[in-house]
This record gives structure tokens, C-alpha cells and sequence, in this order.
């Protein structure tokens, strides 16, 4: 985990022309941010393709950067963003995913629960309830972030992020078949 000291240093590099700063930033923040694209477009290919974009796009806007938040909290939310762009583009061209049997474990995960995979059950859950309740649940329940981090990473209000979250929760339990009433 870096700082936000050390996270501003090595942008200052970077709008200096130092590339090798910004694959520091990468190696900083690639876990987080391709577990996060992982859960919201719920494959492994497109989820590295997601990673990737947010990563270009975030170094051809680096000098965007304002410091208002946590540079890593920019980039979660540009990765957030190009993940809807991905879902928006796969709604208009549907395909047939990969069988969750075939689908590799990810080895560079943080922990075994996490190198397993999310259960294929939750992880069809999770691609049918809307887009919206799906990256705040992500978000909160599955990545950790605290309520006032993911409602500056949507750019949304923190009562907006615990209504998502409360009725993401609601609509995950009714697609794995857990009653609520």
C-alpha cells in the first residue's frame, strides 16, 4: 500500500517524463484496480482489458490529476468508468461467456478465498443486478472501501451509496435465492 506522499511524488515524476514513476503507480494500484474491473464486468479477459484502459487512459491524463482525492482513488474511478463503458458496448453485442469451469483462478491474488475465484453462483448474481447497485456493492462488500471513499470515487452523495448498497444487497440475496422480506 502506498501513501498518498509517495503517490504524489511519483506523479510529479510522471509529468516530468519519468515513465518508469508511472509503472511504479501501476504496480501500486494494478491489484486493487483489476479486482475491482473483475467484479464488475465479471471476466477475467475482459477485466485485464479493463485494467488496461484505465491505466492508458489515466497516463494520457495524468496532468489532469487535481489532488482533490487519492490519486488512487482517481484511478478506481477511471477503471470504474471504463467498465461501464465496457458493459454499456457488451450490452449491444451479447455473447456467450467462457463455462466457470474453465475459467483460471487469478494466482496473483491477495488470499486463497480470492485466488478461488468468486463463487459462480455469486459472480451470475452479481452480472444481474444493475449496474449501479453492482459496483457500490462491489465497492463496499467485496473490495472494502469505506462508504464515504466509494461515494467519492462515483462522485455521488454517501446516503446515494448506502441506498445502492442496501438495495444491491437486497437484489444479490434474491438472485442466489435468499428470501428477504
Amino acid at each position: 500500500m502506498t501513501t498518498a506522499a509517495q503517490d504524489a511524488e511519483l506523479l510529479a515524476r510522471v509529468l516530468d517524463g519519468d515513465h518508469e514513476a508511472f509503472n511504479q503507480i501501476m504496480r501500486n494500484h494494478e491489484d486493487r484496480v483489476f479486482s475491482v474491473c473483475l467484479r464488475i464486468v465479471g471476466e477475467r479477459e475482459q477485466a485485464l482489458d479493463a485494467t488496461q484502459e484505465a491505466f492508458l487512459t489515466a497516463f494520457r491524463k495524468a496532468e489532469q490529476f487535481k489532488g482533490n482525492s487519492a490519486l488512487g482513488t482517481w484511478i478506481y474511478r477511471i477503471a470504474v468508468n471504463t467498465c461501464y463503458d465496457l458493459l454499456r458496448k457488451q450490452k449491444r453485442r451479447r455473447t456467450d461467456p467462457i463455462p466457470d469451469h474453465l475459467e483460471p483462478a487469478d494466482h496473483a491474488a491477495e488470499d486463497a478465498v480470492d485466488s478461488a475465484g468468486l463463487r459462480p453462483g455469486i459472480q451470475r448474481a452479481l452480472a444481474l443486478i444493475p449496474e449501479d447497485f453492482r459496483v457500490a456493492v462491489v465497492l463496499s462488500d467485496i473490495e472494502g472501501m469505506a462508504l464515504p471513499d466509494v461515494a467519492e470515487l462515483l462522485g455521488v452523495p454517501v446516503g446515494t451509496v448506502k441506498s445502492r448498497v442496501f438495495r444491491g444487497r437486497r437484489l444479490l440475496a434474491r438472485q442466489l435465492g435468499n428470501q428477504i422480506e
